[in-house]
């Protein structure tokens, strides 16, 4: 007797996805999990283009990590041109990061995630239920995008963090601004983190590979080297151990490390970095009875509900040594140069890499974006997963894999095949 699950489209996430499961006499014989969107060729838009241009194109890549790409982008690119950016310059970058990490949390927490384990159907079917959590969603999505428009002139695709600088300084009055915010929604962060720890996740480990950035002292943003395991690598190390790869069922790219499934995100972030957590979280933490490392993806929910915490923690830091002076935008000459950079982004590890000319244009760009290192992983899971399940009615399985899927928060837009038209030729 065989069974078959196909749904052409995943609800409650971040672009379009299909699953086409096939089980016969009890056996797996196909799960196949991909983007259904059209390939975008960033990579292949980029060349030619001239070094400034590259924040700005790539913040499109996502409208909901549009500051990450930002960033990283213009990490890469200072370090092709050997710049380095000020203090200052690095506060305010960090604390759009984490705008963009607390916006993103309570996206997916709240709208995405939170519906499957209260069984209800959407976020919109909360409201007469459900009104308080919906209103402490909304506030801290207006939190982040708030910070965003007061550092990075916009809440989406930001203009004003530029490659060695900023366009324009914030003014002075928004760092307190911010830091009376943040204030105002530690408690919000706070009953987020207790609500996603009391939830009933499906008993499932899955063991894999948990890679992420870490610096040895705090808790990873911006900064660092790859810690997997008990192995640690440089950034600029990745093409050794990276492997991009594509299946002809899906306009996303896979990516393995040394040819295995591994997982980014926040549950690579906590298994990695826990003890780097703010004392905030760690009293939260310790309330709880989830212990980490920790091997049930399930539990990614709780992860990010446990950053939010943190990171609101960790930019208040930031808002009280931060004291605001004019800096002009480096003035920059163009070089031959390589850059690369790794970033944490809500959803895992974000990479972009740029070779440029003596004139300034591109001559090569790579970008990796955490959902296609995860979606290896993501497959193995619902393999992993699918026994457990198998036993139910086919809505109950579709709802059990669907959540499984939503615990990842997959970005499928942002991992369309990104490679120039002409990789099908040289293939």
């Amino acid at each position: 007797m065989s069974k078959v699950i196909k749904l052409d489209h995943i609800t409650k996430i971040e672009g379009h996805a299909s699953l086409h499961i096939k089980v016969e006499k009890g056996t797996i014989v196909k799960c196949e999990l991909g983007a259904i969107e059209g390939s975008r060729y960033f990579e292949g838009l980029l060349r030619g283009r001239y070094y400034t241009e590259a924040p700005e194109i790539t913040s499109r890549i996502c409208g909901i990590c549009s500051c990450a790409h930002t960033l990283c982008s213009i990490k890469a690119m200072e370090q092709a041109l050997n710049i380095i950016p000020s203090q200052q310059t690095n506060a305010l970058r960090e604390l759009m990061m984490i705008g963009e990490r607390i916006r993103s949390h309570a996206t997916h927490l709240y709208f995405l995630a939170l519906p499957d384990y209260l069984s209800y159907d959407s976020a919109l079917e909360m409201v007469p239920y459900r009104k308080k959590d919906i209103t402490r969603a909304l506030q801290l999505i207006k939190l982040g995008n708030d910070m965003l428009r007061l550092i990075a002139g916009r809440e989406m695709h930001p203009v004003s963090a530029q490659i060695g600088g900023f366009l324009k300084i914030p003014d002075k009055k928004a760092v307190p601004e911010i830091r009376k915010a943040l204030e105002k929604s530690k408690k919000d962060a706070e009953i987020t983190a207790q609500l996603f720890s009391k939830i009933k996740y499906p008993k499932f480990e899955s063991k894999t590979e948990y890679f992420s950035l870490c610096t040895g002292k705090s808790y990873p943003l911006m900064y660092g080297n790859l810690k997997s395991g008990n192995s640690s690598f440089q950034v600029y190390e990745f093409g050794s151990y990276l492997r991009e790869y594509h299946e002809p069922y899906t306009t996303s790219n896979f990516v393995v490390k040394k040819g295995k499934a591994y997982m980014v995100g926040a549950l690579a972030r906590m298994n990695n970095n826990v003890k780097f957590l703010s004392k905030n979280t760690q009293k939260l933490l310790k309330k709880s009875k989830i212990q980490f490392p920790n091997y049930n993806p399930f539990i990614n929910n709780y992860c990010q509900a446990l950053e939010l915490v943190h990171y609101i923690d960790y930019a208040l830091d930031v808002c009280k040594k931060l004291r605001l002076r004019e800096e002009k935008p480096l003035e920059i000459k163009p070089v031959q140069g390589h850059g690369i950079a790794a970033i944490e982004v809500p959803r895992g590890i974000l990479w972009h890499e740029y070779e440029i000319n003596e004139s300034g244009k591109i001559e090569m760009a790579n970008i990796i974006t955490p959902t296609c290192q995860n979606l290896l992983n993501m497959e193995n899971d619902i393999r992993e997963y699918l026994p457990h399940v198998i036993h139910k009615k086919k809505e109950q399985i579709v709802l059990e894999i669907e959540k499984l899927i939503r615990s990842y928060d997959p970005c499928f837009s942002c991992s369309t095949h990104f490679l120039d038209v002409s990789w099908e030729e040289k293939s």
